[in-house]
Order: C-alpha cells, then structure tokens, then sequence
C-alpha cells in the first residue's frame, strides 16, 4: 500500500486552484498554495509553519503567518490511576508467544474537545504490526500541552499503545505531524540528537515546534527517520521499551536488542476506526 506517494491534502496546489480543500493547508512558512478555504471552512493559523482548513470557523484568507499569530484555545486532560495486566499476544508471523506487560489508563477530557475515533481525511493512524505490541498504536503521554523548550527532550513521550488513544499523523515536509482536534495545534515529533553517535536508541517525544534532528517519510506505509550524521542499518528500525515508549533504534534490527525493549517497524493505516 502506498497512499503517502501522492496525497493531494499537502502536496502544494496547482495555481488555477482558488481554494484549499477540507481540512488542507492554507498557510505557513515554505508553503505556497492557495489560501482561501472552501465554503464551511476557514483558515486556521496553529503556528508560524502551518495553517489549516477547519470547519465552522470565519472563513479569512491566510497569508504566511508571523510567530506572533494567536493559536486556537486548548481544552485541559486529565489521567486517572493506572492498572497493570499481563497480555498474551500470537506472532502472525511466528510460532512463538510472547509476554508483555502493558499499563491500561483512563482519560477524562474536559470542556467540549474529544480525540474524534474515526480517522479524518488526510491522516493516518500509525501502528505496529508484529508481537507483542501487534496493533498497538502511535500516540503521545501525557497528553495535554507540549513542553515550552522543545530542544529539551521534556514534551510528551511517544508511545505505542492502546488503540482507544490513538493519534492520527501524517509526514508533512519531513516531519511527522500530529493532528489534534477542536482549534488545538498540531504537534510534531521530535529525536534526540544525541552527543555519542553510537547509541543505540534515540529518544522520541512530541512538541509544538516542529523536528530540528533527522527526516521522517515514508517506505510505503512503513515509517522511517533518517539523518546524514547516523549510519542506520534500517531506516524504518524502532524500538520499544518500557512504558511502552518509542525509541530510534540506530542499531540492527533484531540484533543485540537492548534489554526491556522489542524491536518494531510501525505502519500507517488508513482504516475507519483504530480497532483491528
């Protein structure tokens, strides 16, 4: 499956175009399509990279925008107690079965903004495909606004974990966006870019400002990061670790797998519901 290759929401519109589409980019620093939206919508500006076609809201063309532009208003999450089970999950693609423990959570929201469960248009869910995190999926703890020093690794961890908090995402330009709902700003992921470049896992994590370390894409629906300075063995290589966080793994894939951890590639999917 390839549905990255030619994406008509992002990819920049041909100039006889008047208007960007539902829920397309209408602005931001590099872009140069149209920034008008079409009837219903109106542009959104989240930050001086990205503006979005969004409905219900005063329909105003949008030019670049400055880093002093307003964001929309955000609606507070809180997370209740945790429980721990033990999970018993069947390789498809092995005879094995493998032993995980996951941490269930609860989330309430407040105010009017919940995580939609049915995937918007333009956007993916990204999931792992192989035990014993099979169908386990991309999404951020804890959830609510991202560290104010992006360059620090303080945002909210990435995880993959339990479907009913899936994100969705897309690469846009390099980065691997996160879209989130009701006016809130996007959200992208970052990579420790770290001082020994022998490491074998780089942390991931998510804040307002996009990614400054390395390239994320696409290998058909795999997801991959790259950077000049690392030599990679594999691309689409992650890790993950206890607490069900994400991690680069710089290393061979399923060799000399640091201890806790699992070695995963993660996949977009573009199914209705984060379910299967």
């Amino acid at each position: 499956m390839r549905p990255h290759a030619s994406l008509p929401l992002f990819a920049a519109a041909a100039t006889a175009q008047a208007t960007a589409g539902p829920y397309g980019q209408c602005g931001g620093i590099g872009y140069s399509g149209p920034s008008a939206c079409g009837s219903g919508y109106g542009c959104t500006t989240y930050n001086p990279y990205y503006a979005q076609c969004y409905p219900g809201v005063v329909n105003t063309p949008t030019s670049t925008p400055s880093s002093t532009s307003s964001l929309p208003p955000t609606t507070s999450t809180t997370r209740t107690s945790s429980s721990s089970t033990t999970t018993y999950i069947q390789d498809t693609a092995s005879p094995l079965t493998t032993t995980r423990t996951s941490t269930t959570t609860t989330t309430t929201t407040t105010g009017s903004i919940a995580t939609p469960t049915t995937l918007e248009p333009g956007w993916y869910w990204i999931r792992a495909v192989a035990s014993p995190y099979y169908r386990s999926y991309l999404q951020a703890a804890p959830t609510p606004a991202p560290t104010t020093s992006p360059s620090t690794p303080g945002g909210p961890n990435a995880l993959i974990s339990n479907p009913s908090r899936a994100g969705q995402f897309n690469v846009i330009s390099g980065q691997l966006v996160w879209h989130r709902f009701g006016g809130q700003q996007p959200m992208y992921m970052h990579v420790e870019d770290p001082a020994d470049r022998t490491q074998r896992k780089l942390r991931t994590w998510f804040a307002a400002s996009p990614n400054a370390h390395g390239t994320f894409g696409f290998q058909g629906d795999t997801l991959t990061w790259s950077v000049a300075d690392i030599s990679r063995p594999n691309a689409a290589a992650w890790l993950v670790c206890a607490g069900d966080e994400l991690f680069v793994n710089t290393g061979p894939f399923l060799y000399q797998t640091p201890a806790g951890c699992f070695d995963h590639t993660i996949h977009s999917y573009g199914g209705s519901k984060a379910d299967v």
